[in-house]
C-alpha cells in the first residue's frame, strides 16, 4: 500500500504549513506561535480534545475512532528549531536572525498534522490516536518535561512512537532497529583558571590556553584507552574561549564539549576520567580546573515488539525493499528517550535525502524535504490503523 489518496490530495497543503513553520522558527520553551497554529489546525479538523500548555508549549490532540475497544497509541513530533543562521536562499527561509528549522522539526510537525487530519476525517480505527508535539527537543529535554507533567497519566496509551527525517537515506526510504537507536547525551564544560601575564614574559603567568590545549588532547584517550574496542563512546570538545587580544595571556579558559554512549556503565567512566584529567592536568601546571558533567539524556532505546509494529506499517506505505534496518544506532541524541523509558514504544527514521551532498541536520544550508511529507502522514496513519484495528 502506499502513500494514503486522501493524505496525498493535500500534500501541497501540508507543504505550505512546513513551510510557514520554517519561515519563523521558534526555540525550544518560545514555540508560543507553532503550538498555537498547532491548535487551531487540530480543532479546525476536528480533533475530538485539544489540550495545550502541556511542558509550556505542548500540544496533545485525542482523535477517536470507531468502536469500543478502549485501546490507545500515542504519536509524537518534536516543533522547536536551532539558533543558527540560516544561509538558504528560498521564499520560506527563516525570518528571524539566528534562528532556523536546522533538524527538520517543521516537516515532523506538518507530517502529524497530516495525519491528524486523515484520522479525524476517516476514523477507520477502534480506539484513540493521541497526537502529541512536544516542545524543546533540543538540549532542553521537552520530552521528560511532559513525561514529569503526566503525559501518560493524562492521557493512557500502550505504546507511543517516534518518527524523525533522516537526509543520509534515500527519500521515501524507512530505517529501524530494535534496542539502542540512538545514544546517551552529557554536556561537558571545564573552565581552567590559571593567572594572566603579557604574552613576551609566559613566565609571569600560568598559561590557561597551554592547559587547555593539554586538556583536550587527553580527553580523546579517554574512548581510546579506557573503553573496551567494541563499545561505543564519544568526547568532544566542540568550544573553547579564552583571551581577547594577540600578546596578553588571559586568566580563564572555558570549554564546552559532549560526551556520548549506550551502557550506563560507559556514562560512569567517561564522566570519571573527563573531571580526573581536566582537574588534574590543571594541577600539574600550578592552575585549577572546574569541570561539569551534565547528563542530557539517557539513550534511546526502542522496544522490539513495538519496533516490528512500526516495521510493518513503514513496509505497507513504502514497500518492503525500501525499509531498511541500521547497521548500527547512531551517536546522535533524542529526548523521546524519556518517553520510551516510560512507556514501551519505538522510533523510526524516515530517509529524506535528494542526493550524496545533501547538507545533514543542523547544517546552516538543510531544508527539510517536502516530497515525503505525504510518507510520513501516511505512516502515522497506516500505523493507527494497524495497531487499533476495527471488529466487524
Amino acid at each position: 500500500m502506499p502513500v494514503l489518496n486522501r493524505i496525498a490530495e493535500f500534500h501541497a497543503e501540508m507543504t505550505e504549513w512546513r513551510r510557514d513553520f520554517h519561515r519563523y522558527p521558534e526555540l525550544g520553551l518560545e514555540e508560543h506561535r507553532t503550538a498555537a497554529l498547532v491548535a487551531e489546525r487540530l480543532r479546525a479538523f476536528g480533533v475530538d480534545e485539544v489540550v495545550t500548555g502541556i511542558a509550556g508549549t505542548g500540544v496533545v490532540g485525542a482523535i477517536r475512532g470507531r468502536g469500543d475497544s478502549g485501546r490507545a497509541i500515542g504519536l509524537r513530533a518534536d516543533m522547536d528549531a536551532l539558533p543558527i543562521t540560516e544561509e538558504n536562499d528560498v521564499p520560506w527561509a527563516s525570518a528571524i536572525p539566528g534562528r532556523m528549522h536546522a533538524c527538520g522539526h517543521d516537516g515532523h510537525t506538518a507530517m502529524l498534522l497530516g495525519a491528524a487530519r486523515y484520522l479525524a476525517e476517516t476514523r477507520n480505527f477502534d480506539g484513540t490516536a493521541y497526537v502529541i508535539f512536544q516542545p524543546a527537543e533540543e538540549n532542553l529535554a521537552g520530552g521528560q518535561k511532559m513525561v514529569e507533567e503526566g503525559l501518560f497519566e493524562r492521557f493512557p496509551m500502550e505504546m507511543v512512537f517516534g518518527l524523525h527525517n533522516w537526509p543520509g537515506a534515500p527519500a521515501g526510504t524507512f530505517i529501524w532497529k530494535a534496542g539502542p537507536i540512538m545514544a546517551a547525551v552529557a554536556n561537558i564544560e571545564i573552565v581552567v583558571r590559571g593567572k594572566g601575564a603579557h604574552g613576551a614574559m609566559p613566565h609571569q603567568g600560568t598559561d590557561p590556553i597551554v592547559i587547555a590545549a593539554q586538556i583536550v588532547s587527553a580527553l580523546q584517550s579517554i574512548v581510546a584507552r579506557n573503553i573496551e574496542p567494541v563499545e561505543a563512546g564519544v568526547v568532544t570538545i566542540g568550544h573553547i574561549e579564552g583571551g581577547d587580544t594577540w600578546n596578553v595571556i588571559p586568566s580563564v579558559v572555558r570549554m564546552r564539549g559532549t560526551a556520548r554512549w549506550f551502557r550506563p556503565e560507559i556514562g560512569d567512566l567517561l564522566e570519571e576520567r573527563v573531571k580526573a584529567l581536566a582537574t588534574g592536568i590543571a594541577a600539574a601546571f600550578g592552575a585549577e580546573a572546574e569541570a561539569r558533567f551534565d547528563r542530557a539524556y539517557p539513550a534511546t532505546v526502542n522496544d522490539p515488539e513495538a519496533t516490528a509494529l512500526t516495521v510493518r506499517a513503514a513496509q505497507a506505505v513504502a514497500g518492503e525493499a525500501r525499509v531498511i534496518e541500521m547497521p548500527k544506532p547512531t551517536m546522535g541524541g533524542e529526548d523521546f528517550a524519556y518517553m520510551l523509558n516510560a512507556k514501551q514504544g519505538s522510533y523510526i527514521m524516515l530517509g529524506s535525502g535528494k542526493g550524496p551532498d545533501d547538507p545533514q541536520v543542523h547544517h546552516p544550508r538543510y531544508d527539510f524535504n517536502d516530497e515525503v511529507l505525504p510518507i510520513g502522514a501516511s505512516y502515522w496513519a497506516t500505523l493507527v490503523e494497524q495497531l487499533l484495528p476495527r471488529r466487524g
